[in-house]
């Protein structure tokens, strides 16, 4: 975890001005974003993707989404948002820190799939 981004921006290492915060996640905004508003939902713990989480970090998960599901309006989704989850080289993750894509704020493609279209 010392050379991951994600552990560096959480621990105040890289300042980086975040949306939201609380015990289990941050939210801050995507650096090259994809979409009029795109954030990224980071959970606290270190886990590089979907599928290293085990039973515990599925269920901080699952409250990171149901908090956001309280926030979409302070965050300008109340129109509707889209997440994105990429695990490996083939969907093109960059960050090897679990981080969920939150991209709304306009009307989004409905295509997505292949390279470059959305992310």
């Amino acid at each position: 975890m010392d050379n991951c981004t994600f552990c560096k921006i959480i621990a105040g290492i890289i300042p980086v001005p975040k949306v939201y915060e609380d015990e289990n996640m941050i939210i801050i905004k995507d650096i090259a974003p994809q979409a009029k508003l795109h954030y990224l939902m980071i959970p606290k713990e270190h886990y590089a993707n979907i599928i290293e989480m085990d039973i515990e970090q599925s269920a901080i998960l699952g409250k990171c989404l149901k908090t956001l599901s309280n926030i979409v309006n302070d965050l300008g989704l109340q129109n509707g948002f889209r997440l994105v989850s990429n695990k490996g080289t083939d969907a093109c993750q960059s960050v090897e820190h679990l981080h969920v894509h939150i991209l709304g704020g306009e009307q989004l493609t409905a295509e997505f799939g292949r390279v470059n279209t959305i992310l």
